[in-house]
């Protein structure tokens, strides 16, 4: 049976004012999907990037849509052959993959040759407007910018017996993306160890996750770059050892100069970028030292082409590496998160904001200007 509710609906880039908090219907789940009550929803630089494309400007930009996709909640019903939660269950929300290929089935679901499809093609018809249009959902399997969402069943995590109430649900509710590429980058993607430096170009969510992650691994020398001081402030306070401030470089000095001066002369053993900007890229590349590993995690602009000297490249024996979601299952991953917070060793609430969905907005312009870090979006 369908049902009201209210979304933050995407007519148009939001650049261009075509985001707006509206009455919709949402469907009933069907084989294999679930009807969520969602509780909190984590604002990604992904769903601005995508939802500020325009139309046709690349195979994931249409419109209307409903985005989001770090969503936490309760799940009200099930559709035929689910068996990942029951109605009532507390569940966190991720990507979504097809679980039947062989890079799936081999356990590397977040590189799933159907990734693009499932996460961010489209339309999936799960919500209609006042007068009956389609509005498309099913966002990262999600689209969390809902108080109801029909979600699939492989992008959720059965958070039950994990989580103590609404607010930890909430505070959890951007696991299964930013926070989970940040971790899952270091340890399942780098497999960094005590003796690795590693640096981390970005300290938003995903950086500082990363950081967080290269504490746990005891790694030797972690360094955070970034150009907002409180930023590098908190990466200090969450285990950065040392942090570079990109906007008060000496002048005397490049980039690569700077951060290979710092570790130890010859450069990062890991670098991961978290930025996608084309410069910090191509600089990356340069100060990692030689066989080290180089990880894209950041979006880089569509039309940039990295160009490599393949010469030059061999001989330094360096890995050039991407990752999608920390190359993290969810089921496994997730839980694996929570008990380091519950440890003491995770503290992800030192860069999160609770927001009322209504305003949304503000979450947007905080999380730019850099006010917040990680804003929730809090539905009631």
């Amino acid at each position: 049976m369908a049902t009201k509710t209210k979304a933050i609906v995407s007519y148009d880039t939001h650049a261009n004012g075509g985001w707006r908090m509206e009455d919709v219907t949402v469907r009933a789940p069907g084989e294999g999907e679930l009807l969520v009550e969602m509780v909190g929803s984590g604002i990604c630089h992904t769903d601005v990037l995508v939802g500020g494309l325009p139309g046709g400007a690349a195979p994931i930009a249409f419109y209307p849509r409903v985005l989001g996709h770090e969503g936490g909640g309760y799940v009200k019903s099930i559709g035929p052959g689910v068996t990942v939660a029951e109605p009532g269950d507390p569940v966190l929300l991720s990507y979504a993959f097809c679980q039947s290929c062989a890079i799936c089935t081999a356990g590397h679901h977040s590189h799933c040759p159907e990734f693009a499809a499932l996460n961010f093609a489209g339309p999936y018809a799960t919500f209609t407007d006042k007068e009956g249009a389609d509005i498309s959902g099913h966002f990262f399997g999600q689209s969390s910018f809902a108080h109801l969402s029909v979600v699939k069943q492989c992008s959720v995590v059965n958070a039950k017996g994990l989580v103590r109430d609404r607010r930890e649900l909430q505070l959890f509710s951007p696991l299964g993306c930013g926070i989970q590429t940040g971790a899952g980058t270091i340890i399942n993607a780098a497999k960094a160890t005590p003796d690795d430096i590693v640096v981390v170009m970005g300290l938003g969510g995903v950086g500082l996750s990363a950081i967080m992650a290269a504490k746990i691994q005891r790694c030797r020398m972690i360094i955070g770059l970034d150009r907002v001081p409180s930023r590098l402030a908190l990466a200090h306070d969450l285990g950065a050892t040392h942090t570079i401030n990109g906007s008060t470089l000496d002048p005397s000095k490049t980039l690569v100069e700077t951060v290979k001066a710092l570790a130890e002369g010859h450069g990062p053993t890991v670098t991961v970028d978290t930025t996608g900007v084309p410069a910090l890229i191509r600089d990356g590349i340069q100060f990692t030292r030689n066989c080290g590993r180089i990880l894209q995690v950041g979006s880089a602009p569509f039309d940039f082409n990295l160009e490599l000297n393949t010469f030059e490249f061999m001989m330094s024996g360096k890995q050039f590496l991407g990752a999608i979601e920390g190359q993290a299952y969810p089921p496994e991953f997730v839980p694996r998160m929570i008990g380091w917070y519950r440890e003491g060793r995770f503290p992800i609430e030192r860069f999160m904001k609770l927001i009322p969905a209504g305003e949304f907005e503000l979450g947007l312009r905080e999380m730019h200007d850099g006010t917040t870090i990680k804003p929730i979006l809090c539905w009631s």
